[in-house]
């Protein structure tokens, strides 16, 4: 289910404190990064993606092909920085509103 604007900004305000735990460089979106990306997001449900290429369009694809492959929603996208949500159905660190 996506979440709901309100889900959004309320996640927004945590993702503000955080810093990047992914980086995204000039290779782009590899095999690797990906299985990294999943063990960031079953740790910390909410993370900071960020991306070095220079291109807007590129940049968009990329953030798509993360969401696509990690099943995350995305919460925001400011410049080169994304912020995703996945939660882990184990341990929720984060409550959402309705």
């Amino acid at each position: 289910m996506p979440l709901s604007s309100s889900q959004k900004r309320y996640l927004r305000g945590f993702a503000h404190a955080l810093n990047p735990v992914i980086l995204v460089g000039q290779k782009g979106v590899t095999p690797a990064l990906l299985k990294e990306l999943d063990g960031a997001l079953e740790h910390h449900e909410l993370i900071k993606v960020k991306l070095a290429d220079d291109d807007r369009e590129s940049r968009a694809a990329s953030i798509e092909q993360i969401r696509e492959h990690s099943g995350a929603e995305l919460v925001q996208t400011i410049g080169k920085i994304a912020c995703f949500y996945k939660r882990n159905p184990d341990r929720a660190a984060y409550t959402l509103p309705k």
